[in-house]
């Protein structure tokens, strides 16, 4: 995974890349490649690894030219899947988000994450 995000943002990775690597490091299959332990270089130019038992290697950039974008890159034997979320040029797109948790909160109980429960 990539995490883009304005070289303002102090955390790194952002939450949402996070959260996105830890709901997929529970549901993906074993790798096909080599270990990332078995990598060859620098250790940090390897991401961080974030999830239970098969982490996903999340990679962040901070540059001036992003809001906020996160992309999963998934591989195969001669072909790649990349999804890709770019917020734009403002956080517009994390305000309507909020704004739709707070107006459903009254129908959910207990503690949520996400809005995927709350999407129609």
């Amino acid at each position: 995974m990539i995490d883009y995000a304005s070289a303002k943002k102090p955390d790194a990775p952002s939450g949402t890349a996070r959260e996105l690597a830890e709901m997929l490091s529970a549901v993906r299959q074993p790798g096909t490649s080599r270990s990332v332990s078995e990598v060859m270089g620098p250790q940090e130019t390897r991401g961080a690894a974030i999830g239970n038992d098969r982490p996903v290697q999340v990679h962040a950039l901070r540059l001036p030219s992003f809001v906020l974008s996160c992309e999963a890159i998934f591989g195969a034997p001669d072909e790649r899947l990349t999804i890709r979320h770019d917020a734009g040029s403002s956080a517009m797109p994390y305000v309507a988000g909020t704004l739709l948790a707070v107006r459903r909160v009254g129908e959910a109980t207990g503690l949520r994450r996400g809005l995927d429960g709350l999407l129609d």
